[in-house]
This record gives C-alpha cells, sequence and structure tokens, in this order.
C-alpha cells in the first residue's frame, strides 16, 4: 500500500515532535513523514525519538515558515512530488499587558502563527487541488475561538487563523480537501517555555497603571492554577491529531479537551457579547481572590 506523505511545521518540540514520532513510528508503516523546522540545530532531540523508526517512514527537512523561499524550496524536496497531509504546526506565543508588547514582537508572532501558516498552505495547495485529495491540519487553540486576558495578540493571531481555515474549508470541499482545526487548550510541552511573556520585574510592566499590573498579577496566577489542574499530557493530543487523520470525513474542528466548552458555548449563544465578557472576567479574577482569601 502506497503510503500517505505527511509534511509537518514545528517539529523541534512539542506536538510537532510528537506527531512526527508517533506517525513515523506506526507499525504498518502508513505514513512517510518530513519533519520540518527552522533551526536544524534542535533535530537531536527528534533524531533520537526516531532512531528506531524504518528509515523510509522519516526525513528531517530545515524549513522556516517565516521566509517564502524557504517554504518554496521545501517543496522541491518531497521526494514523492507531493504532500497527502500538510499539518501546520508552527507557532508562538505572547503574553502580557497590551502596553508592554512591542511592534517587532508583536509582528514577529503574525508572521509565525498567521503568515507563516498561509505561506505554507500556499505552497503545497495548488498540489492538492490538482490531485483532488488532500487534508490541512492546524495546530489551532481555544484562545482563537474565545479571547483571553493578557493573550490579546496571541489571541488575534488564532482568531485570524480560524477565520482562514474555516474560508478555506468552504471551497476546498469541491477539491476534496478537508481543513481541519485542532483546538487545544494547556499543553504540557515546552511551548509555556518558549513563550515570551512580559515578566512582573519588567520595566514597561512599572510603567502601566497599577490597576492593570494587579490584574496581570492576579492572571498569572490563574494561569499557573489552570495549567497545573487541567493541562493535558501531549499524548492527549496526539490521538486528536490521528483522528482528524484517520476519519474519513475530517470534521473542520476537534476539541482535544471539554474544560472551556461552557464558555464557548455561552459566547455563541449570546450575540450581544456582554455575557461572556463578564463571565470570563469571573472565571480569571474572581477565582484567584477566591483562592487568595481562603490561604
Amino acid at each position: 500500500m502506497e503510503k500517505r506523505v505527511v509534511l509537518i511545521t514545528g517539529c523541534s518540540s512539542g506536538i510537532g515532535l510528537g506527531l512526527a514520532v508517533l506517525l513515523a513510528s506506526d507499525t504498518c508503516q502508513r505514513f512517510k513523514v518530513y519533519a520540518t523546522m527552522r533551526d536544524l540545530s534542535k533535530k537531536e532531540n527528534l533524531m533520537e525519538c526516531v532512531k528506531d523508526c524504518h528509515a523510509d517512514t522519516f526525513e528531517i527537512l530545515q524549513m522556516d515558515v517565516t521566509d517564502q523561499q524557504s517554504v518554496v524550496s521545501t517543496t522541491k524536496k518531497i521526494k514523492e512530488q507531493r504532500v497527502d497531509i500538510l499539518v501546520c504546526n508552527a507557532g508562538v506565543g505572547l503574553m502580557g499587558p497590551l502596553e508592554c508588547h512591542s511592534y517587532e514582537s508583536m509582528k514577529k508572532l503574525f508572521d509565525v502563527n498567521l503568515f507563516g501558516t498561509i505561506s505554507t498552505i500556499q505552497a503545497f495547495l495548488p498540489g492538492m487541488k490538482q490531485r483532488k485529495s488532500g487534508r490541512v491540519i492546524i495546530s489551532s487553540s481555544v484562545g482563537g475561538l474565545q479571547g483571553i486576558p493578557f493573550n490579546d495578540i496571541y489571541c488575534a493571531s488564532k482568531f485570524a487563523v480560524e477565520g482562514l481555515c474555516e474560508s478555506l474549508a468552504i471551497a476546498l470541499q469541491h477539491f476534496n480537501i478537508h481543513v481541519s482545526l485542532i483546538e487545544c487548550g494547556p499543553v504540557s510541552t515546552n511551548f509555556m517555555n518558549n513563550l515570551h511573556s512580559v515578566d512582573t520585574s519588567d520595566s514597561c510592566l512599572q510603567e502601566v497603571d497599577s490597576d492593570t499590573r494587579l490584574l496581570y498579577d492576579q492572571y498569572l496566577q490563574h494561569c499557573q492554577s489552570i495549567f497545573q489542574d487541567v493541562a493535558q499530557d501531549t499524548e492527549e493530543i496526539l490521538q486528536v491529531f490521528l483522528e482528524a487523520i484517520e476519519a474519513p470525513t475530517p470534521s473542520l474542528r476537534y476539541f482535544t479537551t471539554q474544560f472551556f466548552m461552557p464558555l464557548i458555548k455561552l459566547k455563541l449563544s449570546c450575540a450581544g457579547g456582554s455575557e461572556y465578557v463578564r463571565a470570563m472576567h469571573k472565571f480569571v479574577f474572581s477565582g484567584t481572590k477566591q483562592k487568595e482569601e481562603e490561604k
């Protein structure tokens, strides 16, 4: 049986690395995986994880999703001259009061999360259209469906990705190409370690008003609590990706956790949005106050 060719971005760690290893080590050898990353000096961990995989099921390629030439040149390195499953996983985070973010840091985030995703899809979509077959799977986030305080720029980029993919999915039905968004909540990966966040000691934060500083401090406590209580293991997330890959007719959205679903449903059911804003404010900030009072 002919292998399904998979290309995954952002494979130096976390979900990208885990998915590359999972598919490349498939006992039935159903996949040929091209694992890409911007910096090949970070490939050692991935190489160690795939050392027992079959030689013909795995290959590492250098690709920077923010460099269009890098993306285009990668298309020419695919030996099979096709990609059946494209997984756009590369992403970065940015957290803190809006006033503290530089233009450069915000632009970099959009270059990776949004424009990097667009460039990657643009490069591989023509071949899928020509073959009238393909799957595009995106590592998205509940932050692409609901606003989260102090994640304004990250959520903005993920909202944009959601709009991009939802719009593409409609027209691509004509070509038998399925688009799926994997809506992740907190995940126990290196993403949080690589997250660019404003530290409470940063000088820029000291210039922000005292109320915002207090709210940010409360949010950081809330964030820590959420990660302790509901963060998922990478293995759980990978099974959702596998579901989207193997489904005869994939869904547009797959949720890895139901924890945030009440807030998402509230947002969708109340057109005006005020009820959602109040509920999210209570969820993030009131819980922190209550925990402090209980100490």
